[in-house]
């Protein structure tokens, strides 16, 4: 009998430290359920800022669709650089370097109406045009130019327009 009473009380503390024990893990779980609700109710409120009430649906919806946009996007962009790039060669070929030098021809002060426009590409290839304004009448020409020069002679005016085109300078 002293052996059961013995158990006995020996299994009385056990017993109630394990209680204690089980109390103790139960109420920590408990604050870190609460701590992980308030957590998430943070997160719902940030993620609701970002849609209006009415665009408001489930996360992964609104992220799928946002994944999608960003994946037609990037295709777009793809395809705008494939042009971009096929377009390269052209933009090299335009006659995009343009310079202008006006100039009184005969000498007379008339307000500069003879003038000279250069038209060149990349490389220096297009053409020039003239207009030569006098009293009586107007001439134009028009001469070729290859590499910056021109199989006919070039006047000075000429000359200074080519020069000025080949710098990217629009008005000499």
């Amino acid at each position: 009998m002293t052996r059961s009473v013995y158990a006995r009380r020996t299994l009385i503390p056990v017993s109630t430290a394990l209680l204690v024990l089980a109390l103790t893990f139960a109420v920590l779980a408990l604050v870190v359920a609460l701590a992980a609700v308030l957590r998430l109710r943070a997160i719902q409120r940030q993620f609701m800022a970002l849609w209006p009430p009415d665009q408001r649906r489930d996360a992964l919806a609104v992220l799928t669709r946002q994944a999608d946009r960003s994946t037609a996007i990037e295709r777009r962009v793809g395809a705008l650089d494939a042009r971009v790039d096929g377009l390269s060669p052209h933009v090299a070929a335009a006659l995009r370097h343009v310079a202008v030098v006006r100039y009184d021809a005969f000498g007379d002060p008339g307000g500069r109406l003879s003038f000279s426009a250069a038209l060149l590409d990349d490389s220096g290839d297009g053409l020039v045009i003239t207009s030569i304004h006098a009293r009586d009448e107007s001439r134009t020409y028009a001469k070729g130019v290859l590499a910056g020069r021109s199989e006919v002679k070039l006047t000075p005016e000429e000359q200074q327009a080519i020069a000025a085109a080949r710098t990217n300078r629009k008005d000499a």
